[in-house]
């Protein structure tokens, strides 16, 4: 079996390239790999052209941090979404999340710097002088934390509002019942859109 496998080196790259993918475990690696190689090979050279041009041509909002194809994101350029809400998530991909929802009319920042990490170092890579000047800009009078229940996220909470403590903002967060220490990709958008409706004022 080793052997035979050994002589597949191509498939095997292939299954062990698909296995670094989250939540791809080695037999649906393997189907995968299956269906690109063998069953359909129009769809491995499509899929290959699509992963090439997102490499080469997606990139993050100079603005909030979102996936765009340009400098800035669609959302920021919208002037419909000016309505003074700013929705605070810690990854891009969280967007995509609320975005699917269909209820958030406002715009978005990403902290993604502070992304897992808790210390004052790590989260003073945070460019607020750009953050107070967008929030001046953009008459923001309320900022959202979108974050899934954790002390690292509380942590991060405090540390910006009480960098922005002076603009006389009013700060809320997404309501508790969204599981602590799921990400928001992982909440069903029904629980989701109550949590935003239903945030609490820090």
């Amino acid at each position: 079996m080793t052997h035979y496998k050994n002589s597949l080196g191509y498939f095997t790259s292939l299954v062990e390239s698909l296995e670094q993918i989250p939540t791809i475990g080695k037999k649906s690696a393997q189907k995968i790999a299956y269906t690109l190689a063998i069953e359909n090979k129009h769809l491995a050279l499509k899929l290959a052209y699509c992963i090439e041009n997102t490499i080469h041509y997606i990139a993050t909002c100079k603005n909030c941090g979102a996936i765009c194809e340009g400098e800035i994101c669609e959302i920021c350029l919208d002037d419909k979404r000016d309505n003074g809400q700013l929705c605070v998530v810690l990854h891009p991909k969280d967007i995509f999340t609320i975005e699917n929802i269909g209820d958030f009319g406002g715009k978005y920042w990403v902290v993604q710097n502070a992304m897992d990490k808790t210390t004052d170092k790590a989260m003073d890579k945070i460019d607020f002088t750009f953050l107070r000047a967008r929030i001046v800009k953009n008459h923001i009078n309320e900022i959202i934390f979108a974050f899934s229940p954790s002390l690292a996220n509380e942590t991060i909470m405090i540390f910006i509002e009480d960098k922005l403590q002076d603009l006389n903002l009013t700060f809320s967060k997404i309501a508790q019942g969204v599981p602590t220490g799921i990400g928001l990709e992982n909440i069903d958008q029904l629980s989701l859109s109550r949590a935003m409706s239903a945030r609490v004022k820090l």
